[in-house]
């Protein structure tokens, strides 16, 4: 496990009261002597809504004194038994491994497993892991926190950790030949907002066991919180790029006025466009690099992240949206030059909506952070209309874990954003900004390009274009006089006498 994994458990976790003491659920089919229940694609969303006319209960997450006060090494020194995993040596393409309770993850997550529509509780024993220290091993029964599956994604028939499930309602995975970045999660609510946000958590989760030939997996989870229930069907295909294909429907407790879908996490703690206050020798350091957009009407838009000096909150209305996505275009070593941490190895994702989402904004949170450790990146889609206590919201969308977008473009994209002073020596700032990709793979000699700019205070000048033969683009390059601004939003494109051929570079510059 990387950094962060154990960073994300919500606020006070424990049991669901609704479960019952042979680990059926209160509310659903009634069980048969073997302790099974009939399951289906209506189970959680069934129990999700009956659960929203309920009043919320806050979980108790009580541990025996042996455990209660982990720390992250002790944490982690409690190992699954790979020859335990669920569905191992079956020969089924996955198998699933189970997380402890403990150090922030104190809550214990019901885990089922479905067979041919019946569904059974994950039986829990402290012989499924070993104990790098053997006061931690306790013979309560104490359940689980989260899963891990895994699957052969990199070499045929060796077993690797794809996806996990850990920690309020977080979720992370890669595509083949990366290592874990940023993270997403099932819904947020408040996010950016002084008051504080909300939590929801995944209280229970279900797992299908896929039939043998078949390349993905299906998990059920049951979502909640104070405001609302959600119940998430998640379909997984690993590979080049890992699929999720999500349905979800939420059912609010109370009216949610700051409601966040297909919410994303990482990190962004420096890079070529914004050093300010960092010393560290390494050109980058951050899970993602942009925000990037597809709007209804058609723009292609690229927002760099920043670390900013006080919290910044971005918001980019839109109707029917293509997709959004925390992206990673860096992929060179030499990018990040950092060998335990291996940034350019990181997932980007990529939110497509399914069907029409109507009207809203692509919200953007970017959290001031002193170090790498802090997620301090959030981007989410934001209705316009608040949602309404006693309504059923369904969102479908699908999430592309992997290297760039998944769909092409002929435009050129921004390769780099570099910032730095101005040589006059004022408070001037100087902007560079690099573009390649198909505009400029057949070009004649006297190709001409400019650049269509604008900026909301202060003053664009000495705005200059000129190829770049390294990366086989162009470089536009232009001063920034803020004069007496304290905010300004700065965007521009490239252009030929045709019209532009770019994607939409925005940036928001602060002090």
């Amino acid at each position: 496990m990387l950094r962060r994994d154990i960073v994300k458990a919500g606020a006070s976790l424990s049991v669901l009261s609704m479960f019952g003491g042979v680990g059926t659920l209160r509310g659903a089919r009634a069980a048969d002597p073997a302790g099974t229940t009939v399951f289906d694609d209506t189970t959680v969303r069934q129990l999700a809504h009956r659960l929203s006319q309920q009043s919320y209960h806050a979980p108790e997450e009580t541990l025996p004194a042996a455990v209660r006060d982990m720390n992250f090494d002790q944490f982690t020194s409690i190992a699954y038994r790979s020859e335990q995993a669920l569905w191992h040596g079956e020969n089924l393409g996955f198998d699933v491994e189970f997380f402890p309770r403990g150090y922030l993850y104190r809550p214990r997550i019901e885990m089922y497993e479905v067979i041919d529509g019946k569904a059974a509780p994950v039986p829990y024993s402290p012989d499924l892991f070993t104990y790098g220290n053997p006061a931690l091993r306790v013979e309560d029964n104490l359940g689980f926190s989260g899963l891990r599956i895994r699957a052969p994604i990199n070499t045929p028939g060796v077993m690797e950790e794809f996806c996990v499930f850990l920690g309020a309602s977080y979720f992370r995975a890669v595509a083949k030949g990366q290592n874990y970045g940023l993270s997403a999660r099932g819904f947020a609510d408040g996010t950016g907002d002084p008051k504080g946000e909300e939590f929801a958590m995944f209280r229970a989760y279900w797992l299908e066991k896929p039939r043998s030939g078949v390349d993905s997996v299906v998990v059920h989870a049951l979502l909640d919180s104070p405001s609302l229930t959600g119940a998430f069907r998640f379909t997984i295909r690993p590979g080049e790029t890992t699929v999720f294909d999500v349905q979800t429907y939420l059912y609010p407790r109370k009216e949610i006025s700051q409601s966040g879908i297909a919410p994303l996490t990482g990190m962004f703690y420096f890079d070529a466009n914004d050093r300010n206050h960092v010393d560290d020798w390494r050109p980058a350091a951050h899970d993602s690099e942009a925000l990037s957009m597809w709007t209804g009407g058609g723009q292609q838009l690229w927002r760099p992240l920043r670390n900013p000096q006080d919290l910044q909150f971005s918001a980019f209305a839109d109707v029917r949206p293509h997709g959004f996505g925390l992206m990673q275009r860096k992929r060179a070593f030499t990018d990040f030059e950092d060998l335990s941490l291996s940034y350019e190895k990181r997932p980007s994702l990529w939110i497509e909506p399914i069907g029409d989402w109507g009207a809203g904004s692509v919200d953007l949170v970017e959290i001031p952070t002193p170090n790498e450790v802090n997620d301090n990146i959030v981007a989410f889609w934001r209705p316009r209309d608040a949602m309404a206590a006693g309504h059923e919201y369904a969102f479908t969308y699908r999430m592309y874990w992997g290297w760039d977008t998944p769909w092409p473009t002929h435009l050129a994209r921004v390769a780099a954003t570099r910032v730095g002073a101005s040589t006059d020596g004022s408070h001037t700032r100087f902007f560079d900004i690099d573009f390649d990709g198909a505009p400029f793979e057949h070009l004649p000699p006297d190709a001409k390009f400019h650049l269509q700019n604008r900026t909301s205070a202060g003053e664009i000048r000495n705005v200059v274009v000129e190829p770049n033969p390294d990366i086989h683009g162009w470089r536009a390059t232009f001063e920034f006089d803020p004069k007496e601004a304290r905010i300004a939003e700065l965007d521009c494109s490239l252009a030929n006498d045709q019209g532009t051929v770019s994607e939409d570079w925005v940036y928001r510059w602060t002090p």
